[in-house]
């Protein structure tokens, strides 16, 4: 008997190693993903203006990544006591105008070095609902808590979403050749615009991915919305809002992601990478103790023998911790 309706996901071509360059963009679920590549070691660069939503903010933070747009007050407002950004999270907005330009510009200069770079994009769209500044016109990729009589908030059509996909494909194409993109829409329901909204927004995404695809020979998608909605259909696998898939949830979709994209070699990297990471994260008693310290040391010889057979690998700052544990 079966009691669960589980996905099998084909074996992508392209495949994921350790050397290539990663970057994730998108919603709270892309931010998820970045950190399960950074606890695996992976060069990762994840959501450098903070979270994403939309189609439209999505293209507008890469094209200001590609643009090398250098940001000015006259890009901020200013709203109870603190200079924000429109086209940022509310982690970057700052008391001190010169303190926000100073972070947004240097996150655009980095994150413009490593988009040259990078061998992979991860977009996770999270609605195809906008936010439009009514002072200025633009669509926001965050309101800040300025009143809502100040937006227009509708959602955007088929052509709209397919239109700004491709703008995005397009654009970071011609910037990075050699990139590949990897769609996927968050399981994650925003379910103040409604139950039915949301699934009209959900739906409207997966259909334009699915048109972009078929015309471009570097795009894929990756079914985590899938997952979670007809193979994880249990509140046991949220949070306690009932929205946010939980760890248990975000770990068996990654474990479904490596399985479908990593290399063999990269999976069997993987593995012995996390015996290092579980040694890290293991709650020490004793520092000094002789058991403790041979421990150590058998956990420094086997970074080393991982920089040996993986020179790709950067574990510098794991083989720092161990070593400041040494006596």
């Amino acid at each position: 008997m079966h009691f669960r309706t589980e996905i099998n996901i084909e074996k992508f071509q392209l495949k994921i190693n350790h050397f290539d360059n990663i970057l994730t963009i998108g919603s709270c679920f892309a931010e998820n993903m970045a950190e399960y590549f950074k606890q695996n070691r992976f060069n990762v660069l994840g959501n450098p203006f903070g979270v994403l939503y939309n189609p439209i903010s999505i293209y507008n933070s890469l094209k200001f990544v590609i643009e090398k747009r250098e940001f000015r007050e006259s890009d901020l407002i200013f709203y109870q006591g603190e200079w924000h950004s429109f086209y940022h999270q509310s982690n970057f907005s700052d008391h001190q105008k010169n303190k926000i330009l100073e972070n947004i510009n240097m996150g655009i200069e980095n994150t413009t070095r490593f988009l040259n770079s990078a061998n992979f994009l991860i977009i996770t769209f999270g609605t195809s609902y906008v936010y439009k500044f009514l002072a200025n016109g633009i669509i926001v990729s965050n309101c800040h808590k300025i009143p809502q009589k100040e937006f227009a908030h509708f959602m955007l059509n088929s052509e709209e979403t397919v239109k700004n996909i491709k703008n995005i494909v397009e654009m970071v194409g011609k910037f990075n050749p050699k990139i590949k993109f990897i769609f996927t829409v968050s399981p994650v329901r925003h379910w103040k615009n409604g139950a039915h909204n949301n699934q009209l927004s959900k739906a409207n995404l997966l259909l334009a991915i699915d048109e972009v695809i078929k015309s471009k020979n570097n795009c894929s998608y990756f079914p985590s919305y899938e997952i979670v909605m007809d193979d994880l259909r249990d509140y046991r696998f949220y949070e306690s809002d009932l929205i946010h898939p939980n760890k248990i949830a975000t770990d068996y979709i990654w474990e479904k992601f490596s399985n479908s994209i990593f290399s063999g070699e990269c999976l069997q990297v993987i593995n012995e990478i996390s015996k290092v990471v579980t040694a890290r994260n293991h709650r020490v008693r004793n520092i000094n103790s002789s058991e403790h310290q041979k421990f150590v040391k058998s956990i420094i010889a086997k970074i080393e023998l991982l920089n040996v057979n993986y020179s790709h690998l950067n574990l510098e700052n794991d083989l720092k911790y161990f070593n400041s544990q040494l006596l």
